[in-house]
């Protein structure tokens, strides 16, 4: 048991280090070839979500939840909270990060984006970083996510969008998408763009590098 703690705690803090930049190396990877800084956009997006929501809020995929750990602590049991995420090692991950703080208004499920285990219309809002990259049928993902939120819901959050940095674009072909953390094709901002407005009656998509941020009233 001891071992598969140590284990999980290395893992969980190389990704951290990774997506953070608080190491020299990881700075250099994501603010010297990607030209962005994941804090200051994970910020931005958990802005648009106040802290005393009162809904139900789908976080898919939930990740290690290394950026909404923090926010997840401040929020109240007003909100219900479903963190979804098709690796139950990373549900694992985020279950050990929260540790006897878990609040009892989050629970984690292992599913598929593009199969939600979910009701039409279950959620007042649904969150996604740096997801859809990930997703191999993003058009799907973005059929079901819709399927289950409520009319006037919310869906937020940031996405990579190809052709806007060639450096970026060309690690997420060569080396993202070959080892699979990044499933082709992935999308550029105007592709994006229209299939949110396609289902969204209000859509903000702003590109930041190689990042979009996106919220969308349905």
């Amino acid at each position: 048991m001891d071992e598969q703690r140590s284990a999980y705690t290395k893992r969980m803090n190389h990704y951290d280090d990774l997506l953070t930049g608080r190491r020299w190396w990881s700075r250099l990877y994501m603010r010297g070839l990607w030209g962005i800084d994941d804090n200051e956009i994970a910020r931005e997006v958990l802005d648009m979500l106040p802290n005393d929501f009162a809904g139900v809020l789908l976080d898919v995929p939930v990740g290690t939840a290394v950026f909404t750990y923090e926010k997840y602590l401040r929020m109240t049991d007003v909100a219900q909270i479903v963190g979804l995420d098709y690796s139950e090692e990373m549900i694992e991950i985020s279950k050990r990060r929260f540790g006897d703080a878990l609040p009892p208004f989050l629970r984690f499920v292992q599913g598929d984006v593009g199969n939600l285990p979910f009701d039409d219309e279950s959620f007042d809002a649904v969150l996604s970083m740096n997801g859809f990259q990930a997703f191999p049928d993003k058009s799907r993902a973005i059929r079901e996510i819709y399927r289950v939120l409520k009319p006037n819901g919310l869906f937020f959050g940031c996405l990579y969008v190809r052709g806007m940095r060639r450096i970026p674009d060309w690690i997420a072909r060569h080396v993202l998408e070959k080892k699979g953390f990044f499933m082709p094709p992935n999308q550029t901002f105007s592709e994006y763009q229209v299939q949110f407005a396609h289902y969204y009656r209000e859509v903000e998509l702003r590109a930041t590098s190689p990042i979009a941020l996106f919220r969308c009233v349905k």
